[in-house]
């Protein structure tokens, strides 16, 4: 079997914080590309959530096993502790029910971690500065077509999971899958959490 290359740099780069064997949750799987790269290259075993018809479709076609549901609906349907690791990779901003969702992830896995795009990135802030909205490879879209509903930066997620009463097992940003944990807030593209209850 071929190690799946459709997996960016900052996808690798959670890859490696991802136990060996692990049972995995992928939430927003999107098409499956790191859920079957877990599985390829960490023996990873484990669940995707997508509601896109066409991204479920390419899970189902990469052997990724996936379900179909809402994630704005909750996670009722799995018990606690049911996974080592859920996975929420772009798609906490996405999500109407953000702290529900944060409180979900670490109920359900032993480790939760979730990476998005971090809008306190230094070209961010000269884009503001300069009177527009950012366009950049984490923040792809214009202003008025994007899927985001809402933008944070790395210190928010910190700051959220304290108010949640959620453990801040590691936190570091991504630029150009490489790791960056010397002022991530202003230098990192991407923010990731480790997360636990």
């Amino acid at each position: 079997m071929t190690v799946n290359r459709h997996v960016n740099a900052t996808q690798k780069v959670i890859a490696q914080c991802v136990p060996e064997g692990s049972r995995v949750l992928d939430l927003g799987c999107g098409d499956g590309a790191m859920l079957a790269y877990l599985q390829q290259t960490r023996h990873c075993t484990g669940y995707g959530i997508e509601i896109d018809d066409a991204n479920v479709l390419a899970c189902v076609q990469r052997g990724v096993n996936v379900i179909q549901i809402n994630l704005d609906e909750g996670l009722s349907m799995f018990a606690d502790a049911m996974f080592d690791v859920v996975l929420q990779i772009d798609t906490l901003q996405n999500l109407r029910h953000v702290e529900v969702m944060l409180r979900e992830t670490v109920r359900v896995g032993r480790m939760g971690i979730v990476a998005y795009p971090n809008f306190a990135h230094w070209p961010n802030r000269l884009r503001v500065l300069r009177g527009r909205m950012p366009v950049t490879s984490s923040l792809p879209y214009q202003w008025y077509n994007t899927p985001n509903i809402r933008v944070g930066t790395h210190a928010d997620l910190g700051s959220l999971a304290r108010n949640c009463g959620i453990q801040v097992q590691d936190s570091f940003g991504v630029l150009k899958g490489q790791t960056v944990r010397w002022l991530p807030n202003v230098w990192a593209e991407t923010s990731v959490y480790q997360l636990s209850r």
